[in-house]
């Protein structure tokens, strides 16, 4: 028995090892909190720039003016807000990951992070230009559905190279972006709801699971 046990904790180490040096596992729960209470921010600020009480509908017919013409500071808000939320994330992120791999003296940037960078960012650019088309044809209602669902196909596509969870993190969100394709009207709500409130429960199950 002392020999299969021994056996079976080296086979346990083996796969340890390839684990650490086939995927990135330096994410940290409180990036996902960062993101989480920064994309609360930007809705709250969306809420207030638009004069929306919670629960009314059709947040993107503010986009044109009463007389038929294009709201330009409509687009600029949040454009504005879109691109802070986004590099307040992204920085965020980043530097947790950092902070973590010093800490647990793992390297920050190896080929494993590389192909994790790659496989996040093809959905999102295409994403991204997706939602420029849709902008550009005026179909505004379907631009926070779309966001959420190429973010989901990017964490599913990426989770191959890091946590088990981000996979199941991007299927909910998916998920989410379909719900709201089907109620467009509510699109702040549910992107609330999934980069909001989602990142924060996510970020904290990660935390406790993974940096306690």
């Amino acid at each position: 028995m002392s020999k299969q046990h021994e056996q079976l904790e080296a086979l346990r180490q083996i796969r340890s090892m390839m684990e650490k040096s086939s995927r990135f596992l330096s994410l940290s729960g409180l990036s996902g909190i960062i993101a989480g209470v920064t994309a609360l921010a930007g809705v709250t600020a969306a809420y207030w720039f638009l004069e929306l009480s919670l629960l009314e509908p059709g947040y993107y017919q503010l986009a044109v003016t009463a007389e038929g013409e294009l709201n330009g500071s409509f687009y600029l808000f949040f454009s504005i807000t879109f691109s802070l939320v986004l590099t307040v994330a992204l920085l965020g992120a980043a530097g947790m990951a950092v902070r973590r791999a010093k800490q647990e003296g793992r390297p920050v940037w190896d080929a494993v992070a590389k192909r994790l960078l790659i496989n996040l960012l093809i959905p999102l650019f295409t994403g991204g230009l997706f939602c420029l088309i849709l902008i550009y044809h005026e179909l505004l209602a379907f631009v926070a559905p779309a966001t959420l669902i190429f973010y989901g196909l990017a964490l599913v596509n990426a989770s191959k190279y890091t946590l088990d969870d981000i996979r199941s993190l991007g299927i909910v969100q998916i998920a989410i972006g379909l719900l709201a394709t089907v109620y467009p009207d509510y699109g702040l709500l549910f992107w609330a709801f999934g980069f909001g409130l989602l990142h924060i429960v996510y970020g904290v199950a990660m935390y406790n699971k993974y940096e306690k």
